[in-house]
């Protein structure tokens, strides 16, 4: 016997100026499901979340709980209903510190520090998350941040909880704990809905999936019916062939002279005496978990971060170089897209076409006083139709655009730079597959045009199919080094771990 469905949703559309963000989208959650939502970005599956989650109101259509007709127009509506979402781009306020974000909405009267970290501690031991309560929630990581969003939500026992892309900034050990705790909530009743564009996350851990695409529903089914195959064809239909193509092998610069040659670098605790070289033609990629100090010695690298009083030297094409600032190394033709692209990455109330000429305006630095802005349009426009950036209206705010596509900004508004040098840091997290495929190929593009390329990736299968060499960092040192010919998932593992 089917039980009653604790959500659904009958011919639910979403328009903006005219244009169908969700299409008379229908869908049904169970109680104790685990339903998985893929799709490209763009697709409307933060749409369809965000209605559940009384963040959007939908244009037309009918939303129902435990049967009866809901019209939320706010969170606290949804809320009130038992109804919560944990966000891709977390929505932790900076200033706070954890504890204090993980009760946010659940304060008492009269607050006592103490029992509010105390709460906040249990939550946190409970689901093995090992984050300090006391610590400020905008000092965090993207995956500490992601885990005091999960801790929240468990804390306020809902019905139904959404997760946005959940896994994006997990490492491996993280990733399983978190399924893991899923089965249990599940086992207690609680419904879930996940987006994920890992679908292997979403063909072992979900009981149903959906596949939204252009805005429609196109199939909701047990998870044992689909392969990967069948759900890419579903997301993308007859544009499969054309837009997963392979990604071709780059050819190392005959050049002896590396474009980046980086010497016992230290930066606090987080990296330790940490050596390599980049070379013109070829991407170096580097694994390792989580705290390895990869990041960290990106951002030594720009200038981001100031590395320990007589920590290392840095070289940029034989010129041995400091920068104190990130706009120095841009000058210089060093570029960084971040790991975090609403933190770092773009100004999100402004057009795709303002934050690239902006990006490439930043590349003069105070040389020029005046921004010239048809120049900055031109080549604006030129990066959007390059990268096939996709939005609502020329002046759509970048905010509201797709994760991949938000992402795509971030990287047209590096490579307008034209710069020798690109360090990647998890180029494609909260990203569609078709994204991912187009993102490489840009990636690889640039190394073939004879740059310089970093990729940091957590993504084993990323590293091992674009990189020319591999290097593997552990407690903030490389401990080891392997070709393209040489790498293996279980080489590099057993590297980054023991």
């Amino acid at each position: 016997m089917t039980m009653e469905p604790i959500i659904s949703l009958d011919g639910v559309s979403k328009t903006y100026g005219g244009v169908a963000a969700l299409a008379e989208a229908s869908f049904e959650l169970r109680p104790g499901e685990i339903h998985a939502l893929v799709g490209e970005n763009g697709a409307g599956k933060s749409t369809l979340c965000k209605i559940i989650a009384g963040v959007v109101v939908p244009s037309q259509g009918v939303v129902r709980v435990d049967g009866e007709l809901v019209n939320f127009t706010a969170p606290k509506d949804a809320s009130a209903r038992g109804i919560a979402m944990v966000y891709q781009e977390t929505s932790l306020v900076p200033q706070l510190t954890v504890a204090q974000n993980i009760v946010l909405g659940r304060e008492s009267a009269f607050n006592s520090v103490r029992a509010v970290r105390s709460t906040a501690r249990q939550v946190l031991q409970r689901l093995n998350f090992k984050v300090d309560p006391a610590q400020l929630a905008g000092s965090l990581s993207a995956a500490k941040r992601q885990m005091v969003e999960i801790a929240r939500a468990v804390l306020n026992e809902a019905r139904v909880i959404i997760f946005d892309e959940p896994t994006a900034a997990l490492t491996p050990e993280e990733t399983d704990h978190l399924f893991d705790l899923m089965q249990s909530l599940r086992r207690q009743g609680v419904a879930m809905i996940f987006i994920s564009h890992a679908l292997e996350e979403a063909l072992n851990h979900a009981d149903r999936i959906s596949v939204l695409r252009n805005g429609r529903m196109m199939v909701t089914g047990p998870a044992g019916v689909f392969d990967r195959a069948s759900l890419i064809r579903y997301m993308i239909g007859d544009e499969l062939k054309e837009r997963f193509g392979t990604v071709s092998s780059a050819r190392r610069s005959n050049s002896a002279l590396p474009v980046l040659r980086v010497e016992n670098i230290r930066m606090g605790s987080m990296v330790n005496n940490m050596s390599f070289s980049v070379f013109p033609g070829e991407i170096t990629g580097i694994a390792g978990l989580i705290g390895s100090g990869r990041s960290e010695v990106a951002k030594v690298i720009m200038g981001h971060t100031k590395r320990n009083f007589g920590g290392g030297r840095i070289w940029l094409e034989g010129r041995e170089v400091r920068y104190r600032l990130p706009a120095q190394a841009v000058a210089d033709g060093v570029a960084y897209v971040s790991e975090d692209r609403k933190l770092d990455g773009f100004f999100e109330m402004m057009s795709v076409v303002d934050n690239v000429g902006l990006g490439w305006l930043a590349k003069f630095g105070r040389r020029r006083l005046l921004a010239p802005f048809g120049i900055m349009k031109r080549l604006a426009s030129e990066w959007q139709n390059r990268l096939s950036i996709r939005g609502i209206g020329r002046d759509q705010q970048v905010l509201y655009l797709s994760g991949g596509n938000q992402q795509k900004v971030v990287i047209a508004k590096s490579l307008v730079q034209q710069p020798r040098l690109v360090i990647f840091d998890e180029p494609t997290r909260g990203v569609d597959v078709g994204t991912i495929t187009e993102i490489r190929q840009i990636i690889r593009g640039f190394a073939e045009s004879g740059a310089g390329v970093i990729l940091i990736s957590s993504y084993l299968p990323e590293i091992l199919e674009l990189s020319d060499r591999i290097l593997v960092a552990k407690s903030g040192t490389i401990v080891a080094e392997f070709s393209r010919s040489e790498a293996s998932a279980e080489r590099i593992l057993h590297a980054a771990i023991h």
